[in-house]
């Protein structure tokens, strides 16, 4: 047996993650595109998905979504310019920044938790809400054990 043809039967843990992943967001970013954010791209998810209303600072985003700082300035800029969020200084250290989120960015927020939500409902009522609520524990678990795994071979 190949290792594609082992991975199209008996996928590896990375390959039902990426498979996860990708079908999510082509279901999500499809949906938003329909309602008028066509201008976003998967890529934009790191920042939005962490994105509140009262705004996040840049490095609160980076540890969140496990992005470097600099891939979230560039996500920023790049939302910024699409009218998504604004930069504004921090109300408890004037030195810092927030990136808070415009009008457009409030209403594609709103948006993507009703798509989203809807996508665990159809999850739910699939498999069963307490199976359904047992396998988000589980991914979850898995998760935080590779993170916690991976950030001990690369602390220095």
């Amino acid at each position: 047996m190949t290792r594609a043809e082992r991975n199209s039967t008996d996928p590896d843990l990375g390959v039902l993650a990426g498979r996860l992943l990708f079908a999510v967001q082509r279901e999500l970013f499809t949906a938003l595109a329909e309602l008028g954010f066509d201008d976003l791209r998967h890529r934009h998810g790191a920042v939005l998905a962490y994105l509140d209303a009262d705004g996040v600072r840049p490095s609160e985003l980076s540890r969140l979504s496990h992005q470097y700082k600099q891939n979230i300035g560039t996500l920023v800029d790049e939302l910024e310019d699409l009218g998504y969020v604004t930069r504004r200084p921090d109300p408890s250290d004037r030195r810092a920044k927030l990136v808070c989120p415009t009008e457009r960015g409030l209403a594609q927020m709103r948006a993507a938790d009703l798509i989203l939500a809807a996508m665990q409902r159809r999850h739910a009522q699939i498999i069963g809400h307490d199976e359904y609520q047992r396998f988000k524990r589980v991914f979850f678990q898995i998760t935080e054990n590779q993170r916690v795994y991976i950030s001990h071979l690369t602390d220095d």
